[in-house]
């Protein structure tokens, strides 16, 4: 299956400093607000012709979540058309077509749906970067941690000083 596994190593963090073939392009990031999902009408091939497409109200709940998430800040307008896009496939599943599920799940993986998703795009939540930073240093040596530490005299210690 393509498109899974861990995204390419930073180049600084190589152990060889081969130069990328392709130099990367950086675009310049505009937040997009989310779009509502549409109204809209289908042929549906029938004798009825034309008819509206009601979205189901668990489609309609998926959006809302999506639209609340965390990872909705880091959207922009592509982003935005790709997930109404899955939003239809969603509606299709819901609807009883189970044969969609599979590029359901392969799309809202792309979007970090679970926890093995957001940990393969390597994203992490604010509270967790609070917690390790409250986590000491890995390595830290015993002193660091207790301070300068002494021995106790010993009973023969007292005894060659005359302390009883």
């Amino acid at each position: 299956m393509a498109g899974v596994g861990p995204p390419p190593k930073d180049p600084k963090r190589r152990a060889r400093a081969n130069k990328d073939p392709v130099a990367q392009t950086i675009l310049r990031f505009e937040q997009a607000e989310a779009p509502e999902l549409p109204d809209f009408r289908i042929d549906s091939g029938g004798e009825d012709g034309i008819v509206e497409f009601v979205w189901p109200e668990r489609t309609r709940e998926w959006w809302a979540t999506w639209v609340a998430s965390p990872q909705a800040e880091h959207f922009s307008s592509t982003d935005w058309e790709f997930l109404l896009d899955t939003a239809l496939i969603h509606a299709k599943v819901w609807a009883g077509d189970l044969s969609a599920a599979p590029e359901l799940r392969l799309r809202v993986a792309k979007f970090g749906a679970t926890m093995e998703d957001r940990a393969r795009l390597r994203m992490q939540f604010a509270a967790a970067d609070e917690a390790d930073a409250k986590r000491p240093e890995p390595g830290s040596s015993a002193r660091a941690r207790y301070g300068t530490l002494h021995a106790l005299p010993t009973p023969e210690d007292k005894k060659a000083s005359g302390d009883s």
